[in-house]
């Protein structure tokens, strides 16, 4: 199992927003390459994301399962990519004064990855997420900021 954190300068609904949309998926990550298509009701129990996973030609399609979810705060994940297996992610948002620590907790659930020794496993996964929650940092953090300057240029007009 790997665990990651980072805090990011925005709030933890700035945060689900990002999360809550499922068509910006691959753009946070890591290993997603395309969206096909995403369920009307994404990111409620039992919906999916139907993605592929790889770098073309080389490409897997697969989906993404919500198995729980609470807006603003955590949603849990079947993330399937098969034949290479499946895993259960968890995203925690919580309240670090006006900012957000998201953690992310990753283990390997089905198929191949779960025959990985632990050590092998956990690193590759650490490196995973670590870039994981850098992309989605900078998605937040832009969409922010980008939401900031239209309010302001708004006021000012």
């Amino acid at each position: 199992m790997s665990v990651n954190r980072r805090v990011i300068a925005a709030t933890p609904d700035d945060v689900w927003t990002v999360l809550a949309d499922g068509w910006l998926y691959p753009l946070w990550v890591v290993g997603a390459s395309r969206m096909r298509d995403v369920d009307r009701d994404w990111p409620e129990v039992g919906s999916r994301i139907h993605h592929s996973v790889g770098v073309w030609p080389l490409l897997i399609d697969d989906h993404t399962e919500v198995l729980e979810a609470v807006p603003g705060r955590s949603i849990t994940l079947k993330a399937r990519a098969w034949p290479v297996g499946e895993g259960r992610v968890e995203i925690r948002l919580s309240d670090v004064g006006a900012q957000t620590e998201v953690v992310i907790t990753e283990e390997a659930t089905a198929g191949p990855g779960v025959l990985v020794p632990e050590p092998f496993k956990g690193l590759s996964l650490k490196w995973r997420n670590t870039e994981t929650l850098r992309r989605l940092a900078f998605l937040v953090e832009g969409r922010h900021e980008a939401v900031d300057r239209a309010q302001r240029s708004t006021k000012e007009n």
